[in-house]
């Protein structure tokens, strides 16, 4: 089997037909393809979540183990820029995170491991999971028996990465990404002419001054060592020049490391909210979610993914990563279920394929998929017979 050849052909095929989150229907089907053109047993989760599961063949006096390899299936509302033979058909639509690469990754881990049963006692389940984008991907599988169905004991999560270098892997011990929130507020004013500003109750002045109170939450409210990112990334309000606008829209994400910090933000940012239109004399309205939870690894997981690493790789291969990242990581809902680790895989070697996450002109050098594949596969097995 030429592994490079057969993932690079899997990887333009899902890179040329992205689907955005919950409708992976062409995906899905596509992947249970893969997976039982390889023997690999199959059922769907979700409506576009599939689960492959080989079962080992090894004996062993230990009880048998079940270890999950999860990948995500959905793209992203983004246009393509690249000119590929293998960009995007599907217009507006876009693998422009790289989700491309992290299922072709665990397809190419399938095939070896369907090839190497006899290697390994227990099973690999097999974890592609829609809707990681959007958030709710994981609840929903973990909800419908993911980790449950198979008694799942421990999970390994991959991620393609256009700032580290093809043929390296980053891992980091403790916490690895921030939980994410997201609040949706409406401040309700009073409608008036703009040339007759105390007839009316001007929302977006009181939105302004709420936007400019939440800038010194994170800097004079909470430890300065502890890490915490407060962004309101969309505000709508107004028809025309000359009109006091009556209403005002803000949509925004709050990103932590720790339970007690994300309450401790989403008290003050309430607190703050409350204050300013009780001053302002108007009413509001919010809607404040926890989307996802912090990604915390499990620290002897970490330590069996770096040795293998070292072992698949090399002995300097391998980045271990200082801080953690303010982005968000849906995988960190299994790892409240089971103990498991994240990693990143290096597909970067020249500009091309250096352009970050969610960027138009976002691509991986796929060079870098076959020994991923391998690395994950050696290291499922290092799990399972240890």
């Amino acid at each position: 089997m030429n592994l490079l050849k057969e993932l690079q052909n899997i990887r333009r095929t899902i890179h040329q037909y992205p689907e955005l989150g919950n409708e992976e229907f062409k995906t899905a089907a596509f992947v249970e393809k893969i997976l039982k053109e390889h023997k690999v047993k199959t059922y769907r989760l979700c409506g576009t979540g599939v689960i492959g599961v080989i079962e080992g063949k090894k004996q062993s006096g230990n009880k048998a183990k079940t270890i999950a390899l999860r990948a995500d299936l959905d793209a992203l509302p983004i246009f393509e820029k690249n000119k590929t033979p293998y960009s995007s058909k599907n217009k507006g639509i876009m693998h422009a995170c790289g989700h491309d690469g992290n299922t072709t990754i665990m397809l190419g881990a399938a095939m070896l491991l369907s090839e190497q049963a006899k290697d390994f006692s227990g099973k690999v389940q097999f974890l592609f999971q829609p809707n990681e984008e959007a958030s709710g991907g994981a609840q929903r599988m973990i909800d419908a028996g993911a980790l449950s169905k198979n008694k799942v004991d421990c999970i390994l999560g991959v991620h393609v990465s256009p700032w580290i270098k093809t043929g390296r892997v980053a891992l980091k011990y403790g916490a690895m990404m921030a939980g994410v929130d997201k609040f949706v507020i409406e401040i309700k004013g009073l409608l008036g002419h703009g040339a007759y500003p105390h007839l009316s109750k001007d929302s977006i002045v009181a939105a302004s001054e709420f936007v400019t109170s939440l800038q010194n939450i994170v800097s004079r409210i909470l430890n300065p060592l502890e890490p915490a990112v407060i962004t309101v990334g969309e505000i709508k309000g107004g028809e025309r020049y000359n009109i006091i606008c009556d209403n005002v829209k803000l949509t925004g994400t709050v990103r932590t490391l720790n339970i007690k910090t994300r309450e401790i933000i989403k008290k003050e940012i309430m607190k703050r909210l409350d204050g300013i239109c009780k001053i302002y004399g108007m009413t509001y309205s919010a809607d404040y979610r926890l989307l996802g939870s912090p990604l915390i690894n499990d620290e002897s997981m970490v330590d069996i993914c770096v040795e293998s690493a070292k072992e698949c790789y090399g002995e300097k291969s391998v980045d271990l990563l200082k801080e953690p990242s303010m982005g968000g990581e849906d995988f960190a809902e299994y790892l409240k279920e089971v103990k498991g680790c994240f990693i990143y895989v290096g597909t970067s070697s020249n500009k091309a394929t250096s352009y970050p996450w969610h960027h138009e002109q976002f691509d991986l050098d796929e060079t870098a998929l076959p020994s991923a594949s391998e690395y994950i596969a050696h290291t499922a097995k290092i799990i399972l017979n240890k």
